[in-house]
């Protein structure tokens, strides 16, 4: 297995390169800014970027996806709700994305948007049982994400009682990938650690422990902070309706 983690500043954010070695068969997920850093990271890995997956239609950065798949020859991958207006593969609730021994298992986890994925990772190498999942925006280090960027608020809530309740059900040693740390506008209490655990997030991430759904819900609409003024055109830019500003 191999796993390359790349911290962004502005927007701050989170990207990730993993995949098989031994296949030299990788995937980028969420890639922010320019696209060079992670042809180098593959190259120098000796991986082939096979899939470039955004874990939703983002509204806090212009994703770099579709240009990184058509120059990697890779396959880009969003959540089969998607509502965008280019090609894309559609990666459905318990899809498998193949890479060499490495499986990348799709979970669909709307909430944060209606079209979020989060990508539950194994190597047979190593063991059958999950070893990572990259969250994206759904679950991050000490927060879950906002939930009315897409949808209303409590719409958004509801649907992520139901996501959360999915990734609880994970082992408490599987790592936590988030898409995003402290100073994300995705977020309210948001860590700047950027990776965690199943079972330490269960134990203290106040929003990811409530149990019962109107006590969640009344949790996610209370203190929402102001939605930054572009997310609304960065999410149109990226579903391709407008042309992504320069």
């Amino acid at each position: 297995m191999i796993v390359r983690q790349f911290l962004h500043h502005e927007p701050v954010g989170i990207s990730y390169l993993f995949g098989c070695g031994g296949r030299a068969a990788g995937a980028v997920v969420d890639p922010v800014g320019e696209i060079e850093p992670y042809l180098r990271a593959a190259e120098t890995a000796g991986m082939r970027i096979l899939f470039v997956i955004d874990t939703h239609v983002h509204a806090d950065h212009l994703s770099v996806g579709r240009q990184l798949a058509e120059a990697a020859g890779a396959e880009y991958v969003l959540g089969a709700r998607a509502e965008v207006s280019f090609p894309f593969r559609a990666a459905r609730d318990g899809e498998e994305l193949p890479l060499g021994n490495v499986i990348a298992k799709v979970l669909h986890t709307p909430g944060h948007t209606p079209e979020h994925i989060c990508i539950l990772v194994s190597d047979r190498t190593r063991a059958d049982e999950p070893w990572f999942v990259l969250t994206g925006h759904t679950l991050m280090v000490g927060d879950l994400g906002r939930t009315e960027l897409a949808v209303s608020a409590e719409q958004g809530a509801k649907d992520l009682f139901h996501s959360v309740g999915r990734l609880k059900a994970l082992p408490d040693y599987v790592e936590v990938l988030p898409g995003a740390y402290a100073g994300s506008v995705c977020g309210r209490r948001l860590s700047g650690k950027p990776w965690s655990t199943i079972g330490f997030e269960r134990r203290y991430n106040e929003a990811f422990r409530i149990g019962e759904q109107a006590e969640f819900i009344r949790f996610m609409l209370a203190e929402i902070p102001p939605a930054p003024p572009e997310a609304a055109a960065l999410r149109a830019a990226n579903s391709g309706a407008t042309a992504a500003a320069a």
